[in-house]
């Protein structure tokens, strides 16, 4: 018999994935098929569920189109999937919404606003593990409540996008412990629904589904999800995760000591911890192999040299022009700083934070500003590094780079020197389709702990260290960084008001 293979599943937001992954490891066939975002209103963010499930159709027919006899050599397959997504299902498994609003959909600022008008952080943050932010499902379902109280009546459960999947796949329904800990709903000491913070908010517990570790087994592949995929009817079906913390344990992040530094658009720090951290500044989720995951997300990471090259260049330098160009000032930049708040900030008192860049003087050139921003970046995730190991009594022993800023050497030579921790980067870069298989394999009984699996399927492409001359030029400025951060913030109101005050001349 053929050796045995994993169908890992990944929902993205920008396109549904499938991949058929063997017992070693190795992404032997990978297929997408990309859906649209909606954007109904300015802040507001959608997508259709049923594109979801055509995407998953699809990629799944290619994969096993591309593959001969893989259908029948598939042991588990395991989805995982963007967060906070609120699918709404009847009692039938229909959709009571056609779309469902995503991660980065603001329409809830207003409900955020008034539940931190209300509620002091040491009121909830046991309960919820979290902060307040309009990611949240939670706030997203006072939402509907609120603004289509039909569907809400009609809604039997709420699901995050990757349960959708697995329902149409099992006819099964359940949220996995990590989905379950960023709803800001659940108990992060019981992994259970939080009655005080369900009846704080106003909901309906009768709304939320079973909460299942991610290795059990949902279900399995009915008739109808056979003749849809392809798949042979019968093949077990995961719980599965959230996306990040699959890509956690597909990056091998997933044992206290470990950070993870995700560098896309925006960029999240996390650092593995057996406890998640109740802090303001501090987001939790709960990871696949029983440890949890503090992180936070700047709104400005690659995003910041997206930014440089249209602001500063014009959009006549490349991306690695820039850095070529940044790699010939020094350390520091000769006492120049850049905050790199462009966006605002996540969470907080201080969402209306701006950048800028302080220190400029009449011997700086642009290398000093492109620098600068990298370094900032890097500045803004230490500072919350030490947040999260001071909080945790545990230093980071190393961390492990994904998403496209771990294929920027200078900048993760930069990060390293500020963060003084060795940074590990993955040879394959599919995190989330690695740690979906290393789940299924652990399901199946190939491993005993899902950490074996993941010491079993990644390896490391290189290991960046902290250059001795830049981290001590860093450690100096650091504390500059962090005064300048916090002295900063008692004038981002009356920028708001300034900004706000000009909007008519321009309109």
């Amino acid at each position: 018999m053929s050796d045995p293979l994993f169908l890992a599943v990944d929902v993205g937001t920008g396109s549904v994935r499938a991949a058929l992954v063997d017992a070693r490891g190795k992404i032997l066939e990978i297929a997408a098929r990309e859906h649209e975002q909606i954007v109904p209103a300015f802040g507001w963010a959608e997508q259709r569920p049923l594109d979801w499930w055509e995407g998953a159709q699809a990629s799944i027919r290619t994969v096993l189109d591309r593959r001969q006899g893989a259908r029948d050599r598939i042991s588990a397959i395991c989805v995982c999937g963007q967060m906070h997504g609120l699918v709404l299902l009847s009692d039938g498994g229909e959709l009571t919404r056609d779309t469902a609003p995503l991660w980065n959909d603001k329409r809830t600022i207003h409900l955020v606003q008034h539940f931190e008008a209300e509620n002091t952080p040491e009121t909830y943050l046991s309960e919820s593990g979290n902060t307040p932010t309009p990611a949240w499902p939670g706030f997203k379902l006072q939402w509907v409540r609120d603004n289509d109280p039909a569907a809400y009546a009609r809604s039997a459960v709420a699901v995050m996008p990757k349960d959708y999947i697995n329902f149409r796949l099992t006819g099964e329904i359940a949220m996995d412990t990590g989905d379950a800990s960023c709803t800001f709903l659940m108990n992060p000491q019981r992994y259970a629904w939080s009655t005080e913070m369900v009846e704080r908010m106003g909901l309906d517990a009768a709304k939320l589904p079973p909460i299942r570790t991610p290795l059990e087994i949902l279900g399995h592949v009915t008739q109808e999800a056979a003749r849809q995929t392809g798949l042979r009817a019968g093949t077990p079906v995961l719980v599965g995760a959230a996306d990040y913390p699959a890509a956690l344990l597909g990056s091998g992040a997933c044992r206290p000591g470990i950070g993870s530094d995700s560098t896309g658009t925006g960029a999240i720090v996390t650092a593995i911890s057996e406890k998640p951290i109740l802090d303001p500044e501090i987001s939790n989720v709960a990871t696949i192999e029983g440890n949890w995951a503090p992180f936070v997300l700047l709104e400005t990471g690659g995003d910041g040299m997206r930014w440089a090259r249209r602001a500063l260049h014009e959009g006549n330098a490349s991306y690695d022009e820039i850095v070529a160009r940044a790699a010939r000032a020094p350390a520091g930049c000769d006492a120049l700083l850049f905050m790199p708040f462009l966006t605002g900030e996540r969470l907080g008192q201080h969402r209306n934070a701006r950048a800028q860049f302080f220190g400029i003087g009449a011997a700086h050139e642009m290398e000093h500003l492109d620098r600068a921003i990298l370094e900032g970046i890097a500045f803004a995730m230490a500072r919350h590094i030490r947040i999260m190991e001071q909080a945790s009594g545990k230093p980071l022993e190393r961390i492990v780079a994904a998403g496209g800023g771990a294929r920027t050497e200078l900048w993760l030579k930069i990060k390293a020197s500020v963060f003084d921790i060795p940074i590990l980067v993955p040879q394959e870069p599919e995190c989330g389709i690695v740690g979906c298989a290393a789940m299924a394999a652990t399901a199946i009984g190939d491993f005993t702990r899902v950490e074996e699996a993941a010491d079993r399927f990644v390896a490391y492409g290189s290991e960046i260290g902290p250059d001795p001359a830049w981290a001590d030029v860093y450690r100096r400025t650091q504390p500059v960084f962090d005064k300048l951060y916090l002295n900063s913030q008692a004038l981002y109101d009356d920028l708001e008001a300034l900004s706000a005050a000009a909007r008519p001349a321009h309109g």
